[in-house]
């Protein structure tokens, strides 16, 4: 079976309670591939700041991929973004992972109305900053949106681009200017089915077709919360999910069978899997994960 990194995400529950450091210290004492952050400038439940946070698990960790999951890169300028990003890489050593969302009604409109950005214009902002963001990070001369001419130094490595979303207007994103497609809470099945739709469109851009990166969400052990469960499941509809297909998209159960879960995203395509903690017991669910990624024997 072909190598599948495994990601987590921070735990998003009681975020000012999250020690940073500690919770960096032990996703890589387990050996898992990388952490990953949310990115929310008003969102319903609190969050830190994404770029800072990625900071401090860069500074006490040496191997830890860090990753936006993802940066809603529209709320941004693209020059100050891209400043956040080359910074973030020179600290941690190339081992950024941008991921980019456009953003989703889901969290309503005070995000956008706060820094002034219309909502409708979210897409054609996303692309445009994914056109100049390669240049900016790396130091070359890049042409803004205003026609403003700007080179940003010192430049950096450009991290990969994971490009997340679900619809068609992201598949088309990721097939244009994406590393890998980043979707979030989706089945086996439709990953194979978006690949095939992924490959099409990256021949039209006349681009490889980018790796696969699936958002999931795990609740191990022999006896899943129902409590639990249904909350999160709940909270999937929101995303606009079927209730049908919501209530099996979480990983649950002993360690064999989530290692199980794990293979059949491998073998539909999946390259990568960022893996968010259902319920406040984040530590010993990455322990539950790691010790399901080495039963799936992966690399």
């Amino acid at each position: 079976m072909k190598r599948l990194s495994i990601g987590v995400m921070f735990p998003s529950s009681r975020s000012e309670a999250v020690d940073v450091r500690a919770c960096a210290r032990h996703a890589e004492d387990l050996g898992l591939d990388a952490l990953f952050t949310g990115d929310h400038l008003a969102a319903s439940v609190g969050t830190r700041e994404s770029t800072l946070t990625l900071a401090t698990v860069a500074a006490v960790t040496e191997r830890l991929r860090i990753g936006f999951g993802v940066m809603v890169l529209a709320l941004r300028h693209p020059a100050w973004a891209a400043k956040q990003i080359a910074t973030l890489q020179h600290l941690s050593g190339d081992r950024v992972i941008l991921g980019v969302g456009s953003g989703g009604a889901v969290h309503g409109s005070t995000a956008w109305e706060a820094v002034e950005v219309p909502y409708a214009e979210r897409g054609r902002r996303t692309d445009a900053a994914l056109e100049v963001l390669p240049d900016l990070v790396t130091g070359r001369s890049a042409v803004l949106r205003s026609g403003v001419p700007i080179t940003l130094t010192p430049g950096a490595t450009m991290p990969p681009v994971w490009v997340g979303g679900g619809s068609r207007a992201a598949l088309r994103r990721a097939a244009r200017y994406a590393d890998a497609w980043f979707p979030s809470m989706i089945t086996a099945t439709a990953v194979a089915e978006g690949r095939r739709e992924l490959a099409e469109l990256a021949a039209t851009y006349g681009r490889p077709i980018p790796h696969l990166a699936v958002g999931g969400s795990v609740l191990l052990g022999p006896a899943p919360s129902p409590s639990l469960l249904s909350d999160a499941t709940a909270g999937l509809t929101q995303y606009g999910v079927p209730p049908e297909v919501a209530a099996h998209l979480p990983i649950t159960g002993p360690p064999p069978q989530a290692a199980e879960r794990f293979r059949e995203y491998a073998e539909a395509g999946a390259d990568h899997l960022v893996l968010g903690v259902i319920g406040d017991d984040w530590q010993h669910q990455c322990e539950l994960i790691a010790e399901a990624r080495s039963l799936a024997e992966l690399p």
